[in-house]
């Protein structure tokens, strides 16, 4: 049935609720896809390798002939996972300067891939999204009310304003209690907000960083917020000069907490993406390729399971961990512990986003990609959606979805 609204006549479509079907017929889809196939998606434009006509593509590049193609490989039951949770999965590269988003769309799928320059952080607001890129924190709102759908879509992430921040190598991103937007300003060595007077405003450096300058000191690349305020904070060596930190990437790596300066674990190889969930501290040894957890009593980091790549990027959802992976392309990753240990496992490092279960360890489901991409910075998991669609500055849907906000006329 459809609603009339003419405050949104340009995106309303109304339903009861998201469109559904039973949790049974979808998974059941959804499993008869992944046996059929791996699921193997070309970014050509709109074709696929598998010619699977099902899947919805839509991006930037999508009438383009596209030179140096990347493939999204699907492995196990990654999609029968999105589709019972009602998840969508982003994630950011920066090497290629693009945004890709994956919905389940009852097990059909739904990509989104949009350019933007060294895109980098993500993180989800009440909302939407924040990405931030080369020189601007873009904030993405949804065009739909909840319980409408616009051409099959059942959220529709419009870029509604940006920051500039100017080129300071912004990292992690995230939103304060206030609603202020944070950031990890690596290129200053300082967590700073996004206000007005300024380009950026710092609020955090670490101890031994002797002055605010553009010069990157110590590699200060995440951040996690606790009950709205910012709590801790990953360096990866304790250097004060610039590009200091490169001669102790293998176990100069510190998590600070930011509240009282205090190291709550130190010796790490290069540390990214620390997180709060569940009552623990989790984070990323991307020197090593470990994802786990720091005991804050012993200042402790417990190995919980082990990826091949160079491990950046978590989110959490439930009672599983979503890591990014990405190939050593560069002497960065070079001569770090992560070389011995693919070595010794003989394998080769992957890019890709793994799924972990938190409880024993255990790497349930994979994206693998291959191709042109092979560095991946952050990730993010959008819920309660089967459709969505996420809207670019270059492809026509910028032009043509308009959300039109409240009628103010007199």
């Amino acid at each position: 049935m459809r609603k009339e609204d003419n405050s949104d006549k340009n995106l309303a479509e109304e339903i009861p609720g998201i469109e559904t079907v039973s949790a049974e017929d979808a998974l059941k889809e959804a499993a008869i896809k992944e046996a059929k196939l791996e699921n193997t998606i070309q970014k050509t434009g709109a074709q696929l390798a598998n010619n699977d006509a099902r899947v919805r593509i839509s991006g930037d590049d999508t009438n383009e002939k596209v030179v140096n193609p990347f493939q999204l490989h699907v492995k196990g039951e990654l999609t029968h996972w999105l589709v019972k949770r009602g998840a969508a999965l982003l994630f950011s590269t920066y090497q290629a300067g693009k945004v890709i988003m994956i919905g389940p769309n009852k097990g059909k799928l739904t990509i989104s891939e949009r350019n933007f320059g060294r895109a980098m952080g993500l993180v989800p607001v009440e909302d939407g999204l924040l990405l931030g890129t080369e020189y601007a924190v873009w904030r993405f709102r949804n065009g739909l009310k909840p319980g409408y759908q616009y051409e099959g879509w059942d959220k529709i992430f419009l870029p509604q304003d940006a920051h500039v921040t100017g080129s300071v190598d912004t990292h992690d991103i995230n939103v304060d209690k206030d609603g202020n937007i944070v950031a990890a300003i690596t290129g200053y060595n300082c967590l700073a907000i996004l206000d007005k007077t300024g380009n950026f405003s710092p609020i955090w450096k670490p101890p031994f960083i002797s002055k605010i300058i553009g010069e990157d000191r110590c590699h200060l690349n995440g951040f996690c917020m606790e009950e709205g305020e910012v709590a801790y904070a990953s360096v990866v060596a304790k250097s004060n000069t610039a590009g200091g930190w490169r001669d102790h990437r293998v176990d100069g790596g510190i998590i600070y907490d930011v509240r009282t300066n205090e190291v709550v674990c130190s010796g790490l190889s290069m540390p990214h993406s620390p997180r709060l969930h569940r009552g623990k501290l989790w984070l990323l040894e991307a020197g090593t390729g470990y994802f786990g957890y720091v005991d804050l009593e012993a200042k402790e980091f417990i190995r919980v399971a082990w990826c091949p790549g160079f491990v950046r990027g978590l989110r959490f959802i439930g009672g599983y961990a979503l890591v990014g992976l990405s190939k050593p392309r560069h002497k960065t990753f070079q001569g770090l512990p992560l070389d011995q240990k693919l070595e010794e496992q003989q394998c080769e490092a992957e890019c890709g986003v793994y799924i972990i279960n938190i409880s024993n360890g255990n790497i349930e489901h994979k994206l693998n990609i291959t191709g042109s991409v092979e560095e991946l910075y952050d990730v993010m998991v959008v819920e309660d959606t089967q459709c969505p669609l996420l809207v670019g500055l270059e492809g026509k849907e910028v032009r043509r979805f308009i959300k039109i906000g409240e009628d103010q006329c007199q």
